[in-house]
């Protein structure tokens, strides 16, 4: 199975993937329904300082709702070095990679899953599906992605109707993706 195209969200925790059988919380201690989110900070959602990814996105893998600072990434159908990324710790981070809309190629699949567990066109669905990952992603697509290592680390990426920066914390649950400037509580 090949994974899904290029525009990716990805919970980032540890690197043992579906293997992992975890008791501590994923990411922000509680992450927050998105909807309760925005009911709860009108003034930020005025303000630009909360906003609302537009909804491109599919849902992958058993983790349904994730929250933590943002890590970002651009690619364009390469995965060599997100590949070398996702083998570190993460943190409890949420891995945002920008792979450029292409939906010629997935950049993520059931090995890189997991590894971390991603968003962008994505292959192995259902072995992505049985992982406890959240990934959100454009859609899935059956190639996989050139091998040149071409990337960037922890600059502003665009996509889905918002600028995304390192450090902005994130919100994702079927419901969509919040970004907001500082971590919320309700």
């Amino acid at each position: 199975m090949r994974s899904s195209s290029n525009s990716l969200v990805v919970e980032h925790n540890e690197q043992d993937g579906c293997r992992q059988n975890r008791t501590e919380p994923n990411m922000a201690s509680l992450p927050l329904a998105t909807a309760e989110v925005c009911n709860s900070n009108a003034g930020l959602i005025l303000n630009d300082d909360l906003r609302a990814l537009q909804p491109i996105f599919r849902i992958y893998g058993r983790r349904q709702i994730f929250a933590g600072p943002v890590v970002t990434l651009k690619i364009f159908e390469d995965n060599v070095l997100l590949c070398e990324f996702l083998e570190e710790k993460g943190h409890g981070r949420g891995l945002v990679v920008d792979g450029g809309g292409s939906k010629r190629c997935a950049v993520l699949g059931g090995n890189l899953a997991q590894l971390a567990r991603n968003n962008g066109c994505i292959k192995d669905v259902d072995e992505i599906n049985s992982c406890d990952v959240g990934i959100h992603a454009l859609n899935s697509h059956p190639m996989k992605s050139n091998k040149k290592g071409v990337i960037e680390k922890h600059v502003p990426v665009t996509f889905a109707g918002t600028i995304i920066s390192d450090g902005e914390w994130l919100y994702a649950d079927s419901n969509g993706i919040l970004l907001s400037n500082s971590e919320l509580t309700l």
